[in-house]
């Protein structure tokens, strides 16, 4: 971590959620380092509803398992040159020289299960495009309701329309889609809002009410 220290936090209501020194609150994971709180800011929780934007977002929840999100986080720029920039058709047509190339890459997590799922993943894209594509059926699973949790207990890991959701991606040929993978997949893509109901970012997504 870098940068200058952040001034000593205030906490909000919950301990979780940290009142910074711009006077926002956020949950305690997004309220010191930098690049998390960016990214927390800007980008966690809004609508992705393209096709490449999904398939980015499933392959680095993929790479994420066991993982830190920050460790990923600080590797995106990586990741996206080595993944010619998470293009499905290009991903869909790598071979063995390709996956040998990501295995030597430093600047990526070298999992050879990982890489051949984002491999996988790509030419299952591709496929889903007969059958009204990524976007239509990750957001089918849209649940009627969202979580309103005040606190990170209250957070859900899994849900049933995660679990329906992983299952429907196994049908079509996806790999490393597990119902918790795919629970954050649709906390970071919108379909669900969890962000703590004390966040200024409760709401902001435009698809659920604060």
């Amino acid at each position: 971590m870098t940068g200058t220290a952040a001034p000593a936090p205030h906490h909000a209501t919950d301990p979780a959620v940290v009142v910074g020194d711009d006077g926002l609150a956020r949950p305690a994971w997004a309220a010191t380092d930098p690049l998390l709180r960016h990214y927390y800011d800007t980008e966690w929780g809004m609508p992705v509803c393209d096709e490449h934007g999904l398939y980015e977002r499933i392959t680095l929840e993929a790479f994420q398992a066991g993982l830190s999100w920050a460790t990923i986080l600080r590797k995106r720029p990586a990741f996206r040159t080595a993944f010619d920039g998470f293009d499905p058709d290009r991903v869909a047509a790598y071979g063995d020289a390709d996956i040998e190339r990501l295995l030597a890459d430093a600047g990526i997590v070298r999992n050879r299960a990982k890489i051949l799922a984002a491999v996988t993943n790509a030419r299952a894209t591709v496929r889903l495009r007969e059958h009204g594509g990524l976007p239509a059926l990750v957001w089918s699973f849209k649940p009627p309701q969202t979580p309103r949790p005040r606190t990170f207990a209250e957070i859900p890991t899994t849900s049933p329309h995660s679990r329906a959701l992983a299952a429907a991606l196994r049908k079509h040929g996806f790999a490393f889609v597990g119902p918790t993978t795919m629970h954050a997949l649709m906390e970071a893509v919108g379909i669900i809002d969890t962000h703590l109901l004390d966040s200024h970012r409760r709401g902001t997504s435009g698809i659920w009410p604060a």
